[in-house]
């Protein structure tokens, strides 16, 4: 968890006193839901590492996931420029919304995809599971799956130079998945590659 400095003079100025809160999936990076947090459930967030909120309609706290185990484990803190909202990424247990659903807003249940198979193709690095393409790949090592990055790369290259776009489409999620795996076999993240491009673009 980012060290981050609370002001409790801002938070005074806060309506009634509360915070707002933003949570937002740290992987996939999805908003997930908004809530309230006083002081008291700020500090116990830090503590646990789980979000604590403030309930104004019972006026008391509340850990999200205390009844139901759908905990949000923080991962990233930051406040607003004004110092008035903060924004929490965390790592949701289960989904979110009482409703049952992965967030409390109806957001297109394919955004963030890739950054959610990056996730899963991780937790296969690590459990390992039988019957898995993806454990088979990391069984066989790295020379195997960049043997298979540079195959999907030359078919996507062919479809595209062929102009068939319903195979290139094909033959490139091919591409990005075994690329996926290739980072997790050299232990880079996918953010890695987003910093050294944005290093580039500065």
């Amino acid at each position: 968890m980012n060290d981050l400095t609370f002001d409790c003079c801002k938070l005074e100025k806060c309506a009634d006193g509360l915070l707002p809160v933003i949570i937002q999936d740290a992987v996939s990076l999805k908003v997930l839901m908004m809530g309230y947090m006083n002081r008291e459930a700020f500090d116990k967030t830090l503590a646990t590492g789980k979000v604590t909120f403030f309930s104004r309609t019972r006026q008391q706290l509340w850990t999200k996931g205390e009844t139901s185990g759908n905990f949000l484990n923080v991962e990233e803190m930051y406040l607003d420029c004004d110092g008035d909202t903060l924004l929490i990424k965390a790592n949701p247990v289960g989904p979110t919304c009482h409703r049952g659903t992965e967030s409390c807003f109806d957001t297109p249940p394919e955004e963030g995809f890739v950054r959610k198979l990056s996730a899963l193709i991780q937790r296969r690095h690590e459990e390992m599971p039988e019957n898995s393409y993806t454990t088979r790949l990391f069984i066989k090592g790295v020379k195997k799956i960049a043997q298979k990055v540079g195959e999907e790369a030359v078919e996507s290259a062919i479809e595209a130079v062929d102009g068939n776009r319903s195979r290139f489409i094909y033959e490139a999620a091919d591409l990005l998945y075994h690329y996926l795996v290739l980072l997790e076999q050299m232990d880079v993240d996918i953010t890695d590659i987003e910093k050294e491009l944005k290093l580039r673009h500065s």
